[in-house]
This record gives C-alpha cells, sequence and structure tokens, in this order.
C-alpha cells in the first residue's frame, strides 16, 4: 500500500503565492476597468456631472431604479414560491419543472428577448399585448429582467430550503398552523441570508440586464431607455466619454447596494 506524501511547508507557500497572485491579478484588473472608465469620463468634452444631467439620462436612472425593484420583488415572490413547491414536494413534474427554470440563465439574453418578442407580437397573445401594452413598453422591461431574476431566485432560495430539515415545519403543524401560516413564520424567517443574497442577485441581474430589453422595449430615447441602453445608445452617437460617464454611475449604484447587503448580512448573522 503506498504511503501518503507528506505535506511540506515549501509546498504550502507555493500554493499559497499562486492564490495570493491571482487575487491580485483579478483585483487590479477589476480597479483598472473603473479607472479607465473614470480617464475616459474625465477627458470628455462635458463632465460627467454634465452627462449624468441630460434630461434623458435622468429618466434613465429613475426608470432603471424602479424597474429593478420592481421585478426583484416578482422575482422573490414567484421564484421563492415554485423553490418551496420542488423542495417539499415530490409531485410529477418536479425535475421537468427544475430543469427549465435553469434555462433562462443558461439561454443567451438575445434568445430571451427575441422569444418574448415572438410570443407577444407573433403568437395569439398579440391580442393581449394590443390590450396591455407589453412589448416596446415599460411592462416589456420589468417582464424581460424578472425572467433571469425567477430563474436565480429560484436556484438560490432551493438550495437555502434543502438545507433545512423541516422539522420546524412539522412542529408547527402539530400545533395547528397552516403550510401558509408555518410558511411565512417559521420558513422565511429561517431564510433570511438566502432570501438577502437572492435579492441582491436578482437586482444586481435586474440592473444590468441589456439583450432582453433592448429586443423586447426597445431603446426609445425617455420611454423605454433605462441605463444600459442609455450606454448602448451613447456608443452608437460616438459618444465614448458618455457611456464611461453612465458606467461610473451603475458602478457606484452597484457598489452601495453591495455594501448594504454586506452590513445588513454581517448585521443578521451577528444577531
Amino acid at each position: 500500500m503506498m504511503q501518503p506524501k507528506q505535506r511540506t511547508p515549501s509546498s504550502d507557500r507555493r500554493f499559497l503565492i499562486v492564490l495570493i497572485g491571482l487575487a491580485i491579478g483579478f483585483s487590479t484588473i477589476l480597479l483598472m476597468m473603473v479607472c479607465a472608465n473614470i480617464w475616459v469620463a474625465a477627458s470628455g468634452q462635458s463632465s460627467i456631472w454634465q452627462t449624468l444631467q441630460r434630461t434623458e439620462i435622468r429618466r434613465a436612472i429613475w426608470l432603471s431604479i424602479g424597474t429593478s425593484l420592481l421585478s426583484t420583488v416578482i422575482s422573490l415572490w414567484v421564484g421563492t414560491g415554485i423553490a418551496y413547491l420542488i423542495s417539499r414536494n415530490r409531485i410529477f413534474g418536479c425535475r421537468a419543472v427544475d430543469l427549465l427554470m435553469d434555462l433562462p440563465v443558461f439561454l443567451p439574453p438575445l434568445v430571451i428577448g427575441m422569444s418574448l418578442l415572438i410570443l407577444f407580437r407573433q403568437t395569439p397573445l398579440v391580442a393581449l399585448d394590443d390590450w396591455l401594452q407589453i412589448a416596446f413598453e415599460v411592462p416589456a422591461i420589468i417582464l424581460a429582467q424578472s425572467i433571469v431574476g425567477i430563474a436565480f431566485v429560484y436556484r438560490t432560495m432551493k438550495a437555502t430550503f434543502d438545507q433545512q430539515t423541516g422539522r420546524a415545519e412539522q412542529i408547527a403543524a402539530t400545533l395547528g398552523a397552516s403550510q401558509w401560516q408555518a410558511f411565512s413564520a417559521v420558513t422565511i424567517p429561517a431564510s433570511k441570508q438566502g432570501l438577502l443574497a437572492a435579492a441582491a442577485i436578482a437586482w444586481a441581474r435586474a440592473f444590468g440586464e441589456f439583450g432582453p430589453v433592448l429586443v423586447f422595449a426597445g431603446s426609445f430615447r425617455g420611454r423605454t431607455e433605462v441605463l444600459p441602453v442609455s450606454i448602448y445608445l451613447e456608443l452608437n452617437s460616438g459618444n465614448v466619454a458618455g457611456a464611461a460617464a453612465i458606467s461610473l454611475l451603475m458602478i457606484a449604484i452597484a457598489v452601495v447596494v453591495l455594501l448594504l447587503v454586506r452590513v445588513t448580512a454581517q448585521d443578521r448573522s451577528g444577531r
């Protein structure tokens, strides 16, 4: 029988050096990307502040914030509900649903947008679209953002529910609680960390969603223009500095949200 090789301090040191090199290298690339945006935005004819003060950009900011928050709420409700269903029940078709829920994550974004456009403009659902005005309007933005957000929420929350034994829910049931009461009063409070992570991922994807939004909602100034679409429009018009300024704004918002999530998670874990 072969004896395992003895661990040597030198091999551990080399392994640690490689990991540190990877961390420093990737962190440097990220910082250089941010600095590149700052350099390009500052070298433009108009300042970063002037770019962000333009009427169409201000509308895009508020539209991005509003639609991303609303789609995050929708994603949490739908994704969490489906995740709980599949995690706690072994019903017919649950494996097919579990497979389908991963589809938006693996599909190219443009395919999602094109599929939504065909669904609402080339099928009998066109009557519903004519009535509700979905395609090429604000509802199209929310729907496109939610399709991917629900998939990420589902996967995050299913992993969270699968780690729970369900014992507390059974105890609540023996005390007379309904399944909804056990879910809302026992399961959800025990899943706050997973919910926070799911909300952060869903919001991040919604806030930065571009491909499905561009195809399904269009790129109409002042109507369906969210910040990623603003970057696209600025680049198309040759205003690279303006696109860089909008990118910096999105980076700043993302950093603020990330810090808030980290602080909230630490507060909850410390309780």
